[in-house]
């Protein structure tokens, strides 16, 4: 069966193309629907099989990173999302679609105390790429069996959080944990975090973006590193086991 992806986008995020193309290459049928609609229309979800939130500057990033799109989430989406995860579906917030399920209470847990995503230690907005080591514990890290490399495009990137549930760590060019240092870990977050798991696994947030680096051309850095670094096995993971639901 051909899963199908709900992307769910709202004023100010311009990533649900490119995040579209990324679950479509991995095999997944998308819809990229506003938020809007869907509270106004009141339309089921059941039929979706995943659920995807892009990065951007949802509603101009009014009230901090993420915020009002993570009240949407949560008010007027929380039950839907719950019963999402429930069915053992996925879920993938990426940059600010993180901060947005951080802010809806998604990530890390509602028994892991509070979270947040902090301005970045440099002061700045951060745009580069990233080498990030990929944690296991989730159908959405299954594939990974090497280092990734993605950009990251963030002012408030850094995790303020529990560090039991890491999806994926920051690394230096050559595949080594970050150790803090900037630029490979670009935000300063503790732990080298670049993204975490909910209890479940299903759900994953991180800030650097790997939609953009599914094919081989995307990449600059292509053939000066040991390992690939192509990030479609992540989607093809989270893809593969939203099939099975």
């Amino acid at each position: 069966m051909t899963p199908r992806a709900l992307v769910l986008s709202a004023r100010g995020p311009n990533r649900d193309g490119e995040l579209a193309a990324a679950l479509e290459l991995a095999g997944a049928e998308t819809d990229i629907r506003l938020v809007s609609e869907l509270r106004e229309r009141g339309d089921d979800w059941s039929g979706y099989q995943l659920v995807a939130v892009p990065g951007g500057f949802s509603h101009g990033d009014a009230l901090g990173a993420g915020r009002l799109l993570g009240l949407d989430l949560a008010g007027w989406f929380g039950d839907r999302l719950a019963a999402h995860v429930e069915r053992g579906r996925p879920v993938i917030g990426i940059c600010n679609g993180f901060q947005a399920l951080v802010r809806a209470g998604m990530l890390p847990g509602a028994d892991d105390g509070p979270a947040l995503l902090a301005h970045n230690d440099s002061g700045r907005f951060e745009c580069r790429w990233v080498e990030l080591l990929p944690q296991p514990g989730s159908p959405w890290t299954s594939r990974l069996d090497e280092p990734i490399r993605c950009p990251v495009a963030h002012g408030e990137g850094r995790w303020v959080g529990p560090s039991d549930r890491v999806a994926f760590r920051y690394a230096d060019h050559k595949g080594d944990p970050a150790g803090g240092a900037y630029p490979a870990n670009p935000n300063g977050s503790a732990d080298d975090i670049a993204g975490v798991f909910d209890p479940t696994g299903l759900v994953l947030g991180l800030m650097p973006h790997p939609e953009d680096h599914v094919l081989t051309r995307h990449d600059p850095h292509r053939r000066r590193r040991p390992w690939s670094g192509s990030c479609l096995p992540l989607f093809e993971g989270g893809v593969a086991h939203a099939a099975a639901t």
